[in-house]
């Protein structure tokens, strides 16, 4: 191992919390001095965009994984959600530090039980919450978490949102003025590919000695959750979620619902076989 490794990573403040998660881990494992390249992306930068209307592809990995090219970072870091299926060639998701909670969090104004209007940029949260909520309109919202809360608990820009309950935890936040956290379970809300997974992306030569030191379980689950989405030419953006517990597979889809089936160890560790199989199973031209 290099007596350094450089991490590419966002400015905000969770991905500086995953990083440093990332960064204490990867001391522990090689004993190595860590740098941090801090980046601002193209969706931190036009924060006045629709992820929705511009497209969320790549919009908060781009340059991170230009970094990576260039030789200028070892290791660049994301929230594995922010990944599109499809990665440049040249790049490899080496893994994950050990999976967070996946679930997501509805942030409900104090004294709202029915939220009128429910404020999220993501069509998979708002086509899932509106089978939960028929009568809710809805409005998009941009900010980190620590703005999206202040805009429904001290703003009342809307009744409602939907945080990752990963980031929250991550950045200590248990409680929130003027809101409540009501946890949706699977069956309610699929979680996005990748959701609560910090993912290390590498060069492929360097991704073997990263991936020894990070977590298998997560690893499996993941990259069959990856798999679906690279199926589908699914980006950040899309009406779709996967998600892959140790012996099940839950997904949603705009065109077919929530549907959830059985899994196998076998099925989890043949990922493009599984995921063409059970698409194809649920109607899809693959």
């Amino acid at each position: 191992m290099p007596t350094k490794l450089v991490l590419a990573t966002r400015k905000s403040p969770l991905a500086l919390a995953q990083t440093e998660q990332v960064a204490a881990h990867l001391r522990s494992a090689f004993g190595c001095e860590i740098e941090q390249l801090r980046i601002v992306t193209t969706g931190d930068q036009r924060t006045d965009w629709s992820l929705e209307k511009q497209g969320g592809k790549g919009l908060f990995t781009k340059e991170l994984e230009e970094a990576l090219l260039r030789g200028d970072a070892d290791i660049a870091i994301h929230s594995c959600k922010d990944l599109p299926g499809h990665l440049p060639e040249g790049l490899v998701v080496a893994g994950y530090l050990p999976r967070e909670d996946p679930r997501d969090i509805l942030i409900l104004r104090n004294g709202v039980e029915n939220p009128a209007l429910i404020a999220t940029g993501s069509p998979r949260r708002r086509l899932q919450l509106a089978m939960l909520f028929p009568d809710a309109k809805f409005t998009e919202i941009r900010g980190n978490v620590d703005t999206r809360l202040r805009k429904i608990g001290q703003d009342h820009v809307a009744d409602a949102t939907v945080l990752a309950a990963a980031g929250l935890r991550r950045l200590g936040i248990e409680g929130w003025q003027g809101v409540q956290f009501h946890a949706l379970d699977y069956s309610h809300m699929v979680p996005a590919v990748g959701q609560a997974a910090i993912a290390l992306q590498t060069r492929t030569a360097d991704a073997g000695r990263i991936r020894a030191v990070l977590d298998h379980r997560t690893f499996r689950a993941v990259t069959l959750e990856r798999a679906f989405q690279a199926a589908l030419g699914g980006g950040c953006q899309t009406a779709f979620a996967a998600h892959v517990t140790a012996d099940t597979l839950w997904f949603y889809h705009h065109e077919i619902g929530l549907r959830t089936l059985p899994l196998s160890d076998a099925e989890i560790d043949a990922p493009l076989e599984t995921a063409r199989t059970l698409l194809k199973h649920f109607g899809f031209q693959i």
